[in-house]
């Protein structure tokens, strides 16, 4: 088959969170599945350092570059409000390249490049699929702007959709909540990709000069208050004061702001609750800077508002760390008292989490040794292999390859 993935961010933009990392995993186990894969995405900044490194070339819409059998086109990009971007070179895609595909894929909502590539699909009656990936209900900041968006853009996508992608049975309840047919749902997880072979422990301690007889809880992803930063750092601090075993232990964020001034926010709320020296913000890691953080934490916490499924915990999982979330994150029950702690959004719920785990070594010994378990079950040969059974589904006969 001749797939097209459709997303407004993809790699290098690792900035731009976990989905990136989820449709590059998803394009390339297609890829190697025998599949011809192109992704369409946005030009968010290749800058001469990216583009020697992807080994892009310009074409008629931007640059395009090839990563183990992916085709990834990005789309110049003309104009630009935080993450939305206008990229006209859109239309001329899909009238010269559309036809040549059997089926499309749209990842994300709150674009133009999406809505664009599914009205040209309605038109010439080709299949395609939306994965909202946890954007399908409005929450948090711009609300009516994005209920704008559902009313002119993303409602005729979802509805000229063969299928919705849910990645968790929280996400199904949000569509069907939002009028989306039941069944025209497809529950599919995500996946994780370890490396194979993971940093030493140590390594992430070592460079940031952490002792190992420090207690080291890790917050990893977007600053950005849907992922609820800011009640960690309350609960955090609330159990520091409280609890003997907390002596000397620290809270690392890492992960990138999103230029709002969130990080420095959470630097000053820290200071007000006297955490200077127990709280750690090391920016974004990447590659082996992550998983060496994720080896070497006592415990990952993921205290989102709302979180479609969870990728960060996955990985911390798959690294043989126990996991804290709330019960907003559909990985929720996959790590439920196997691998982690789920608990109510509520700040002194996560401080009853944290000393669950943190104060109790035989039961924190316990997780541990239930990741593996959960860990074998999340790997990318299932989900993928669902997803290539429903595109030969939904390719009319005549337009496979």
């Amino acid at each position: 088959m001749r797939l097209l993935y459709v997303t407004q961010s993809y790699f290098p933009f690792l900035d731009k969170g976990g989905p990136v990392v989820k449709v590059r995993a998803l394009a390339r186990g297609m890829a190697s599945a025998g599949h011809g894969v192109t992704v369409l995405t946005a030009d968010l900044g290749l800058d001469e350092a990216k583009r020697k490194a992807l080994q892009a070339v310009p074409n008629r819409w931007g640059y395009e570059a090839n990563e183990e059998g992916v085709e990834a086109i990005y789309l110049s990009t003309r104009a630009r409000y935080r993450a939305l971007t206008w990229n006209p070179g859109v239309a001329g895609f899909c009238r010269d390249r559309l036809a040549g595909f059997n089926l499309a894929h749209i990842y994300g909502l709150y674009d133009l490049i999406g809505p664009r590539v599914a009205r040209a699909c309605r038109g010439n009656g080709h299949p395609y699929l939306v994965e909202p990936m946890g954007m399908f209900r409005p929450i948090i900041r711009n609300i009516g702007m994005k209920r704008m968006y559902h009313a002119v853009l993303g409602g005729p996508m979802i509805a000229g959709a063969s299928r919705v992608i849910a990645t968790s049975n929280q996400e199904r309840d949000e569509l069907l909540e939002g009028g989306v047919p039941n069944e025209k749902i497809v529950v599919r997880r995500n996946g994780i990709e370890v490396p194979s072979r993971l940093p030493s422990r140590g390594d992430f301690r070592n460079k940031w000069n952490i002792s190992k007889h420090v207690k080291l809880v890790l917050f990893l992803g977007r600053l950005v208050s849907k992922k609820s930063p800011d009640l960690i750092l309350e609960a955090f601090s609330r159990w520091q004061r409280s609890s003997r075993g907390a002596q000397g232990s620290v809270l690392v964020f890492a992960g990138p702001d999103e230029g709002d001034g969130y990080r420095q926010r959470l630097e000053a709320l820290a200071a007000g609750m006297g955490l200077n020296g127990g709280v750690l913000f090391t920016g974004p890691l990447y590659d082996n800077a992550k998983w060496a953080a994720y080896r070497d934490a006592d415990l990952f916490v993921l205290p989102s508002q709302n979180e479609n499924f969870g990728n960060t915990a996955a990985e911390a999982v798959a690294c043989g760390t126990p996991v804290l979330v709330t019960d907003r994150c559909g990985i929720a029950p996959i790590v439920d008292r196997r691998a982690g702690v789920v608990v109510p959004h509520d700040s002194a719920a996560l401080e009853a989490g944290l000393g669950q785990i943190l104060d109790h070594p035989e039961f924190a010994a316990d997780l541990r040794m239930g990741c593996a378990g959960v860990s074998r079950s999340l790997g990318w040969a299932e989900p993928l292999s669902e997803m290539e059974i429903l595109y030969r589904k939904l390719v009319p006969e005549r337009r496979t390859d």
